[in-house]
């Protein structure tokens, strides 16, 4: 029987001591509720960002440098904001060309997967040769709703306003056309992860008011699950602000009472955990799956719209927030939650999409665990952002199986024109601002992969 190639400690110790070569003494709590399976103490072979090749390893250390110093970041941040906006030829994005090739070689080219079908087919390529399982593949078109404010705001790349009097909707038709040929560019076991209010203020409206969307959007997601089926790929639903929330979710358990047959998760809803309503949430979904019959596809976050959602509806605390998420993860991978029984509970696939470390160690612990106990659990994968928490990526990458697999982790990528990504890159500027302990952690892992580069060079 083949032994680990690293243990869940071992990766910890890696990661969070790769800048100063020191090890633990004492072996971290990963989790203190989660019993630790016997493995062998055997280290990674090579850091994890070893894999990334020189050009990407310089790039992320520039970017990173910038977002884990304030000084640099906040400037960055507002000039991003500044440019997201509409506005003359001279500071348009998509015309000006030194404006566009400046965020092109720096922050886009970090953050985005390219604005063509050919560069996102090469970046693909690229991710896929470092040994990652596959790509999560999204559009960047998408609609922002202001707080405070009852109307969504468009971005300023739209093409035409929608009229109430015609029966087809341009901002609708745009949006399917460009998740068609996001799904055309996946892969055998990919995902697509569409952005519902790109659509549109039809869309939206019936989010926010609670309304069926209009047919024609109903057309467009068959279309599109059904091209998604026929790539053998998967929908990873994005969640959106909590206006939009209600709609979003009721819309994606249509899709999952359609297409998540036999078993097999197609389509996922996206839950987040900085919710306080969301295990509550998560228990009436998952007894809807159990009644109906229909698999259940659950992917968790932490949250990313605190600047737009109303306060009272998250947690106080980033801890309480943390201890929600380990909380729901491990109840759905013992399959106990909140009434739902462990003989009555769905076929559910879990997605967690998460740039914590202890979170990804202690899940894949105690999947690990339960499988070789012979013990029920779901199928569990991970994913991280593109340009963020390398280390948690390769890292996990590293965690092998008794039969020497590793975990199935993903790399979700966003493309689309400089201008229509503008919005998205303002939101990583933003949360490498309040993620400053988690973004100095990678910088200083890749200063050391530099320098260790540097002195294998002159051995």
């Amino acid at each position: 029987m083949a032994q680990r190639a690293s243990s869940p400690v071992t990766l910890l110790q890696s990661f969070r001591h790769a800048s100063t070569g020191t090890t633990l003494e004492k072996t971290p709590s990963v989790s203190s509720s989660i019993p630790k399976p016997p493995v062998a103490q055997k280290k990674p072979s090579a850091p994890a960002h070893s894999v990334l090749s020189t050009k990407t390893l310089l790039r992320s250390l520039l970017v990173t440098t910038i977002s884990s110093h304030r000084a640099l970041l906040v400037p960055c941040l507002s000039i991003l904001s500044f440019l997201a906006k509409p506005r003359g030829f001279l500071l348009d994005v998509d015309r000006n060309p030194l404006i566009h090739w400046t965020l092109k070689k720096s922050f886009y080219d970090h953050f985005c997967a390219g604005e063509k079908e050919t560069q996102v087919r090469d970046t693909i390529h690229q991710i896929r040769s470092t040994g990652l399982r596959g790509v999560i593949l999204t559009y960047a078109r998408e609609t922002v709703q202001d707080s405070g404010a009852n109307q969504p705001k468009f971005g300023h790349n739209q093409v035409s306003r929608d009229d109430a009097s015609i029966q087809t909707c341009e901002y609708i038709d745009a949006w399917r056309e460009g998740v068609l040929k996001t799904v055309d560019m996946l892969g055998d076991g990919d995902f697509l992860a569409p952005k519902l209010t790109g659509a549109g203020p039809k869309v939206t409206q019936a989010f926010s008011s609670g309304q069926p969307v209009p047919t024609q959007m109903v057309n467009a997601l068959d279309e599109i699950c059904q091209r998604v089926v026929q790539k053998n790929a998967r929908i990873l639903m994005d969640a959106e602000q909590h206006a939009f929330l209600g709609g979003i979710h009721n819309l994606t358990l249509d899709l999952m009472r359609k297409y998540n047959r036999n078993g097999k998760a197609v389509v996922y809803n996206t839950y987040q955990a900085y919710l306080k309503s969301t295990p509550a949430t998560i228990a009436s979904h998952l007894q809807l799956a159990q009644e109906e019959g229909f698999a259940f596809g659950l992917k968790l976050v932490r949250g990313a719209c605190m600047a737009s959602d109303p306060r009272h509806l998250i947690h106080d605390t980033k801890h309480d927030t943390d201890s929600a998420y380990d909380a729901i993860v491990r109840g759905v991978l013992q399959r106990r939650f909140r009434g739902v029984a462990e003989d009555r509970f769905p076929s559910t696939g879990l997605f967690l999409a998460t740039h914590n470390i202890d979170s990804a160690v202690a899940a894949h612990n105690l999947h690990q665990e339960r499988l070789q106990a012979g013990l029920p659990t779901v199928q569990l994968e991970f994913g991280q952002l593109m340009g963020m928490a390398d280390g948690v990526s390769f890292g996990l990458l590293q965690l092998k199986d008794r039969e020497n697999a590793a975990p199935g982790v993903y790399k979700c990528l966003t493309w689309g024109g400089m201008g229509e990504c503008l919005g998205y890159l303002v939101r990583r500027a933003a949360e490498n601002r309040d993620a400053v302990s988690r973004t100095k952690t990678e910088h200083l892992a890749l200063k050391a992969e530099v320098s260790r580069r540097v002195r294998a060079v002159f051995r």
